[in-house]
Formats: C-alpha cells, structure tokens, sequence
C-alpha cells in the first residue's frame, strides 16, 4: 500500500502545469497520455535562456519588436500554462501583456531543482473539496481535485483516511507512486459509471497495471471490472504468467478469481491423466500421414518440455504410465498383424486385401518408435528395452514375412541400439544380451531395406550404437557376437552392419592388453576405457 498522510503544498515552492482535458456527460475526466505528463515535467524551453553573445543594437531590437507584434493577432488571448498552487483555470478574457520584450530577467532557481507538478480536475471544479497530492518517483507530482463523497464511496484507501480526521481532509499526499499515471486514471474511473466500456481497447499489461493500483486503493468495483476483462480477452506469450501471479495474489482479497483462473486450471482432479490418454490414442491411431506426422513433433516437444519440469502429485510418473500403456496396446496390435501375414490363407489374397494388413504393420512400428523416443528424452525408456527384448515369439515371426513388410520392426530395434550406445538407455546386462540375442540377426537381415527403405535411418549412428552396445557384455558375451557377426559381414559386405570398430576394441581387449594375466588393474581400466572412446570417435 502506498503512504498516505495529510500535507498542505507550500505556495510559492511548486510548479503546475495545466494539461488540456476532457469531461464527459457523466463528469469523469479523461485520462491525457503519459506525453502529456511528459511535456507536463519539461524543463522550460532552453531557448528562453538569455545567450552569452554580446547585447543586440537598439534599432534592431525595436525592429523585432514593432514585428512581433504585427505578426500575431491581438484578440486571441494567452493561456498561462503556470499557476500557483490555489490560483484557478485562467479566464478566457484575461487581458493581453502589452509590455515590451525583455531580454534580462531577474535571476530565479534552477527548475530541475523544484518539485513539478501536474493539476488534474476531476467533475466540477467548483464543487471539489478535497486534493490529492502524488508524489511519483518520476521527479514531478501531480494534483487531484476531488470530492470527498466519491472517494470515499469507491475506495476503502480513502475512506479510511477521511474517516481518521472525521471528514475534514482537505487535502492528501501519497508519496512514492510507482506510476503516478495510473493513479490518476483508477482516480478518474472512480467518476466513471461505465468503467467496463473504459476497458475496451486496452492492453493486457495496461490492464494489469489498473488492476494493481486498484488493488492498493481498495477499489473493488475496479478489481472486478479489472477481472472481466481478464477473462474475457486473450493472453499472448508471457501476458498469461502475469495475469496468474496477479490474480492469485487476489485470491485473499475476497473477490472472484475463480473464473480466470478456470482458463489455466480444471477442479476434476483425472482430467489430466485422461486428457493425454486420449490425446495420445488419436495420434496413434490417425489414418492420415501429414497430420500424424506434425502432431508427432508437437506432442513429443511438449511431452518433453514437460519432463524438463518439477513433478508434481507424481504427474510424471502417471504420464510415463499412460505413454507404456500405449506401447503396450501397439505391441498387441503388431503381434496380431504379423500372425495375420504368416496365416497361410493370407497368401491367397490378392494385393488389395494384403496392403491393410502391411500398412499396419507399418504404422504400429512407427508408432512404437514414436513412443520410444519420447521416453529416451524423458529417461524413462528402459523399461522399453526390456519389454522389446522379451518379444521372441514376435521375433520368430519376423523372419516368415516378406523384407518389405516387416523392416520397419527392425527400425525400433536399431533406436534401442542408438539409445544404450548414447547412454539414453540403461538396461540391465541380462536385458543387454536377450536384446542382442533376440533381435541382432533379424536387424541384419533387414539392414540392406532399412538403408534405402528408411529416411530416417543413419547408417554410422546405427553401427556405432550396435558397437557400443555389444562392448558392454562381458567379454565371452562380446566374442560370441562378434563372431557371429563376422561370418554375415563376410558373406553380406554393405547389407550388413559394419562393426569393424568394435571388432578392433575387442581384439585388443582379448589378444594385446589381457585384463587379468599381464597388465595391472589400474592401467588396464585406462587402456579400456580409452579404446572405447576411440570407438565413440
């Protein structure tokens, strides 16, 4: 709140300007723009200033003057822009100087010295009884003349400070305002019977401003008029954090938040949990490739973003569940296609009745490497890694469809590889070696489709996240596969995956630097550890 106390202004110490204004039928004065306060705290026109140059020829200054004169109109009178603190508006017969020009003038203090200020009329002037005073901290003030019975009326600020000195208030300062502007508009709106029409049009962070001075004076007509607007006009960027630190910092204050904060909040408390689920289902379940395609990016981006943040009430847990339910309910649907494909009677169909069937396929193993991506950002994929190594049944089955069918399922396999390589992934060295022995040797023999069938999939990334993977085994585990992999490679060249690098990596560890017989622990774990980041590289 800010420092109300009675103060009478010093005549004689203050400097007012008038700033042209506008009332209205109903009485209320129209706020002028922060310009008009502006040229209100100007210092005087520096061209006023007498000049160090030498004095002018007498016969040149009556010239000027003789000139001056004849130039401007004698029956438009002057409006004198500075006024003592209780003299009033300037009469508009007030007479015109006729004195000649003087160039000295006697010496007064430096303006940027004395306090400023700006006088404001509320109503009639006439009939006010009371000044206010605010001091901003902008350098300059600014006087109300008010009425008593409004202020009193629409805000408890005011009547609390009439109420103190029993009504004989004449006049009240508020020092430090922090936007002195906007004290003078929710003063004005007091006067205003309309105040929701005087809303229109502005900003939200205008809005928000009115809001908080409001606030401060206790004028709850302005607050809930002040939150209408909210919750009627739109938020954009960070206007919607500003509107929600403001509003519930109202929440003790009594008035109705609720129906804006019913834009960022729901009262059901599942709404969340079946909000995604059901998000997630139409994605998955989309027919149409552009829109699945850009959805994809825009919930992934979100999903992610939202792991980035602190959990609340377990909300991401909930959401890793609601994501491995999906991939569960994928899964299902996978195994049944391809039970689809090796039942003998799906060999007589013609090419229309089989294209369903294949393009399912297709698209539950998109959807699964969807899914799999979002939980390797969220680091929570290595679940996934075990559930996908334990589909031997589904594994069994891959190898009786035909390549162009089924090397899609082999993309998921390589994104596992890809994630336990980079370190995304960290599944048990039991669900390591399953993973290798259950989906190696189909990835191989799909990797000639998935390097021209696939757009997405990169042929180094791949090999150095098989490599990788296949080098956290034990050794005997590493040797096996890897021999295994040679008599492919040998037989296959390109259509196969070229694991030569790890190859490398476990000759050395097996022939030149025995761990155990010749070098000592310490130097042993340098040189095999340096070996696989020669792998990385």
């Amino acid at each position: 709140m800010a420092e109300g106390k009675v103060s009478r202004v010093e005549q004689g110490h203050v400097k007012i300007k008038n700033v042209p204004i506008a009332v209205t039928p109903e009485g209320f004065w129209c706020c002028p723009s922060p310009v008009g306060f502006q040229k209100g705290t100007k210092v005087a026109n520096p061209l006023n200033k007498a000049k160090p140059s030498s004095p002018p020829d007498k016969a040149a200054m009556q010239k000027k003057q003789t000139s001056f004169r004849e130039k401007r109109p004698a029956t438009t009178p002057p409006r004198s822009g500075i006024l003592s603190d209780d003299s009033g508006a300037p009469e508009a017969d007030a007479p015109i100087a006729s004195t000649p020009v003087v160039q000295e003038r006697s010496p007064r203090p430096r303006s940027d010295h004395l306090p400023r200020k700006v006088s404001v009329e509320f109503g009639e002037r006439r009939t006010s009884d009371m000044k206010v005073i605010l001091v901003g901290k902008q350098g300059f003030c600014v006087k109300l003349s008010v009425h008593k019975t409004v202020l009193a009326e629409k805000s408890s600020f005011f009547a609390g400070k009439i109420a103190e000195e029993n009504g004989e208030l004449p006049c009240l300062q508020i020092d430090d305002c922090e936007d002195a502007e906007l004290y003078v508009e929710v003063v004005g709106l007091m006067y205003c019977n309309d105040m929701r029409q005087r809303m229109i049009k502005k900003s939200v962070s205008r809005v928000l401003r009115i809001l908080k001075v409001a606030e401060t004076l206790g004028f709850r007509q302005c607050i809930r008029t002040c939150l209408q607007y909210l919750e009627a006009v739109p938020w954009v960027g960070e206007e919607e954090e500003e509107v929600i630190s403001s509003i519930l910092r109202l929440q003790s204050e009594g008035v109705g938040t609720t129906p804006v904060l019913k834009r960022v909040s729901s009262e059901t408390s599942s709404a969340a949990v079946d909000t995604l689920s059901r998000i997630m289902d139409l994605v998955l379940k989309s027919s149409e490739d552009r829109g699945r395609r850009e959805m994809k990016l825009v919930v992934l981006k979100l999903l992610v973003e939202n792991s980035s943040l602190p959990s609340y009430a377990g909300s991401s847990d909930i959401c890793n569940q609601t994501i491995y339910d999906c991939c569960r309910s994928c899964l299902n649907s996978l195994f049944s296609s391809f039970k689809q494909c090796t039942d003998p009677e799906f060999g007589d169909r013609n090419s229309d009745g089989k294209e369903p069937v294949v393009r399912q396929i297709a698209l539950e193993a998109d959807n699964l490497s969807w899914l799999l991506e979002i939980l390797a950002e969220r680091h929570a994929a290595d679940d996934f890694a075990a559930m996908w190594a334990s589909q031997d049944e589904l594994a069994s089955l891959h190898v009786l469809l035909p390549t162009v069918s089924r090397y899609h399922v082999s993309c998921i396999t390589a994104r596992v590889f890809v994630g336990i390589g980079k370190g995304q992934l960290l599944p048990s060295k039991e669900t390591r070696l399953l993973l290798m022995k259950t989906w190696l040797q189909p990835l191989i023999n799909d990797y000639r489709w998935l390097q021209h069938g696939c757009r997405s999939f990169d042929r180094k990334i791949v090999e150095e996240g098989i490599g990788r993977t296949i080098l956290t085994l034990p050794l005997e585990d590493q040797q096996s596969i890897l021999l295994s992999w040679l008599g492919s490679f040998l037989k296959s060249g390109d259509s196969c995956p070229n694991l030569q690098r790890a190859f490398e990596v476990w000759w050395r560890r097996t022939f030149v630097r025995p761990f155990v017989e010749t070098q000592p622990q310490g130097q042993s774990l340098h040189s095999d550890s340096s070996n696989v980041c020669k792998l990385g590289n």
